[in-house]
């Protein structure tokens, strides 16, 4: 290809015959322009007429491009309602209405029958529970407290409305062929009336409550004989929300000062039995180990960095609220019963935390990221705003790096940054780091002990005489302790249930705990009386212990010290290395070069291939002898040419160089005559125009300050989808960030989009400049009228331009894309920031992806 600058032998430089059609054909637009602006103005005052009717036409101009622009925007909003339809009627339903899961998503299923079911069994699961709450739980809270010994139930009776599920979604494809998961949202709005006397005195009871939350049931595993299931699992994967109205002398309970603590210590109750990662089980064979169904492996453990808030509510006021503040934010982290809070920030609508938090994920997906931000007040905090997030979109990306709007609340994002870390038993991927960020995590079953002491009395007296007490021989029976087990791993201690009255008490809980450091951490374990709190037993394990086996785990009874001589605990220790998992491979995005050469080849017909194998050698033979550029600009190297390095090391076998690119413009030279026809169009002509793109400087170098730059171009943020009942592609350019720099107060900078091959001075899209910033907003949307299959077929030409026109003759290019739509799901639609490069220029290691 011919440049559009070539040099004389003298030294200057020579507009080519396409460059002048160009600026003529500006020119005479940017001409009409100033015409048809000054013309009535002078014609107006060559008439003789009033100003007033300059106002006047000045005043309807405005109106009709203010009603134009408001027509616009209600058209825009209603094609947007006709794309997204069932998205924003489910979403306007959801926050107007209370209905039913199976409304809001297509794959969760209205299954009238099971509560159909539910009805018809309800009066026997109402005698069932009856008969469980006297004899098992009256004894279990008359055992808790010495001031509940009298606690008996008066009257229970569960009501008559039942249980109602209100969607079930069953997975079968997305696990394992041996196991059924099912999610049911259980909605149980009931008229339980249940009374209990504490004491001759006092009286207590409820008379109807509210509880909604959704239960994962896991059938598993699948067998080939009867009941053709081993076991059933079934757990909250978040904690579910409770109502409860009290009656007695637990009326106090319904005050706002004591009615979210009661509720809460009745949600911890439930929680610390069947909300992850605490598990219900029933074995239904007896090969199956009950310590694998209740705590199995977590799924891996997900890293949450809590960078930092912008554009929050503002809820500090001042002067009765005449003079709006800040606020004082704060974050709150829960995922499941497990929850963190930030510092706070005070004084700040733009709050930076910098935290880093891990969770245990056990469901992905099912658990959720549960965010909530707050303003610290001396009475009560103040509400900014609340994001959910499933775990399973973390585990599919492997790591997240975004802005997320917060909901609730008109304004405010949170930045947040989630990595995905897989657990692993190779002792080789250990990678210990001193930010005090966990390396390995350690999974703790607690199964049972055996032959405690009674109290520290006891032991006192055994490890004395050797022998049992006169008065414990004697005695007929002989009670055991109250008793629970303190895990501590550093700062972090967790503690275990009660076991009441046992000397060979049975927990059957799991543990889990973050390890930094495998040399020097070790994990002690007490057995504590729950009233005197004295240790009954205690232990302890070094981390590198279970590091230097091959599995990494222990199961077996360990002799505790401190104990009596036969005491013993059972327990499981599991330690698996913390990984990070790479990303997936992300779309790939073609250099606009190679593509560029590409439609260049294909426009050329069959020119290329008549090309003689001397004409092809001689070609080759001029590509090789022409030498380097004297700037000392390095040679772009082409990824689209197999057994060409990436780092131009071939010197040889190196590519012609772009032809829009600067050293086009200064080495290369046209050898083909039949290329010159490109530019001897006339000013009319369409192809002279698409030729080059439409840009004035196209083919002309870059500016010396861009040549020299050895960082990134910057980033765009582009949203790409197709539009199925218009039928048309629909392309959203959001902003750009850290783009370069053309003066000190920042950059006029606008887009350009071509939807290849049509590139065309008719087929370009631009947006509206952005002056003296390198983060600019466009939020504009463009729309290509092509079907669907031949959009998957097109590729899309992006290019962030400085807008500086006349002033010189270099290329205003200073960030440029290419999208391959074939790689793409257009009707899903993609979004993300791409990165930006000049071809031949960009030193810049990153890619841009999806």
């Amino acid at each position: 290809m011919a440049s559009a600058a070539q040099t004389q032998p003298g030294g200057t430089e020579s507009l080519t015959p396409s460059a002048v059609n160009h600026i003529l054909m500006e020119f005479v637009i940017y001409f009409g322009r100033a015409v048809a602006v000054f013309y009535p103005v002078y014609l107006t005052g060559y008439l003789g007429l009033s100003i007033s009717w300059i106002l006047l036409c000045m005043l309807m101009f405005t109106w009709w491009q203010k009603n134009r622009r408001w027509k616009d925007v209600r058209i825009d909003s209603a094609i947007d309602l006709v794309d997204n339809e069932s998205h924003i009627i489910s979403s306007e339903l959801k926050n107007t209405l209370q209905m039913a899961s199976w409304v809001h998503f297509t794959d969760v299923e209205k299954v009238q029958w099971v509560n159909k079911v539910l009805e018809q069994a309800w009066p026997f699961f109402g005698m069932y529970m009856e008969k469980l709450l006297r004899e098992n739980i009256q004894q279990t809270v008359r055992m808790s407290n010495s001031a509940l010994k009298m606690f008996k139930f008066t009257k229970i009776h569960f009501g008559h409305k039942p249980l109602r599920i209100t969607g079930m979604r069953a997975y079968t494809h997305e696990v394992d062929q041996r196991e059924v998961i099912l999610d049911m949202n259980i909605d149980y709005d009931s008229d339980v009336d249940i009374d209990a006397d504490v004491n001759a005195a006092i009286t207590v009871g409820i008379k109807g409550l509210k509880f909604q939350g959704m239960l994962r049931v896991i059938l598993e595993p699948l067998i080939s004989q009867a009941p053709l299931v081993g076991g059933v699992t079934f757990f909250f994967i978040r904690r579910p929300t409770l109502q409860i109205n009290w009656t007695g002398m637990t009326n106090l309970l319904d005050s706002p000062a004591f009615s979210s603590l009661s509720e809460e210590a009745i949600m911890d109750i439930i929680a610390s039995l069947m909300v992850l990662p605490n598990r219900m089980c029933i074995p239904l064979i007896d090969q199956l180990k009950v310590d694998e169904m209740r705590f199995p492996l977590p799924r891996g453990v997900v890293r949450v960095h809590v960078l930092e808030a912008k554009d929050l509510v503002a809820k500090d006021t001042y002067m009765m609220g005449m003079v709006k503040g800040k606020s004082d934010p704060y974050v709150t982290l829960r995922v499941g019963n497990r929850h963190f809070k930030t510092k706070t920030i005070k004084e700040s609508l733009a709050p930076k935390w910098n935290e880093v938090y891990e969770f245990v994920v056990h469901e992905a997906p099912g658990q959720e990221l549960e965010i909530e931000l707050f303003d610290e007040d001396r009475d009560k905090d103040d509400f900014l705003g609340k994001y959910n997030l499933d775990f399973g979109e973390v585990k599919r990306e492997k790591e997240m790096d975004q802005w997320f709007h917060l909901e609730g609340v008109n304004n405010g994002d949170i930045h947040l940054k989630l990595q995905w870390l897989s657990l692993r038993t190779e002792s080789s991927l250990l990678n210990e780091s001193n930010a005090g960020l966990s390396c390995a995590m350690l999974a703790v079953y607690l199964d049972n002990a055996s032959n405690l002491p009674k109290d520290q009395k006891e032991l006192t007296v055994h490890h004395k005489h050797g022998k049992h007490s006169k008065e414990a021989r004697l005695t007929k029976k002989n009670v055991g302790p109250n008793s629970y087990v303190e895990f501590t791993l550093d700062k972090d201690v967790q503690k275990s249930k009660v076991a009441y009255t046992s000397k060979n008490p049975v927990w059957e809980q799991g543990f889990n705990f973050f390890v930094q450091n495998v040399k020097t951490q070790q994990l002690t374990l007490q057995v504590k009386d729950h009233e005197k709190k004295s240790v009954l037993g205690s232990l302890n394990i070094p981390i590198l212990r279970l590091f230097n086996i091959s599995s990494m785990c222990l199961d077996q009874n360990f002799p505790l010290e401190r104990s009596g001589p036969d005491s013993q605990i059972k327990l499981k220790v599991t330690l698996r290395i913390l990984t990070e998992e790479r990303p997936p491979p992300k779309i790939p995005v073609s250099s606009p070069s190679n593509v560029k050469q590409q439609n260049r080849q294909v426009k050329a017909g069959g020119n290329a291939a008549a090309a003689t194998p001397a004409a092809s050698a001689a070609a080759a033979t001029t590509a090789a002898a022409t030498p380097a550029p004297s700037s000392g600009a390095p040679v772009a190297s082409s990824p689209g040419l197999p057994g060409v390095p990436l780092d131009g090391t071939n010197k040889a076998a190196s590519p012609q160089p772009r032809r829009n690119s600067f050293l086009a413009s200064e080495t290369s030279k046209p050898s083909n005559p039949n290329m010159r026809r490109y530019d001897s169009h006339s000013l009319l002509s369409e192809n002279s125009i698409a030729s080059s793109r439409f840009d004035l400087t196209d083919g002309a170098s870059f500016p010396q300050a861009i040549r020299d730059h050895q960082g990134s171009f910057g980033e765009i943020n582009l949203t790409v989808r197709y539009a199925t009942m218009r039928n048309k592609l629909m392309v959203l350019v959001h902003a750009c960030r850290n783009l370069f720099p053309c003066s000190d107060s920042g950059t006029d900078s606008y887009v350009r989009i071509y939807l290849l091959p049509d590139n065309s001075w008719r087929h370009r899209k631009k947006t509206h400049v952005k002056r003296k910033t390198v983060k600019p907003v466009f939020e504009e949307k463009f729309e290509f009228d092509v079907s669907l299959e031949d959009a998957q077929t097109r590729q899309l030409d992006v290019s962030v331009k400085n807008n500086k026109m006349f002033r010189k003759r270099e290329r205003t290019d200073i960030g440029m894309l290419m999208l391959d739509l074939s790689q793409i799901d257009l009707v899903k639609g993609a979004s993300d920031w791409f990165e930006l490069t000049i071809p031949g220029l960009s030193r810049s290691t990153r890619q841009s992806h999806f």
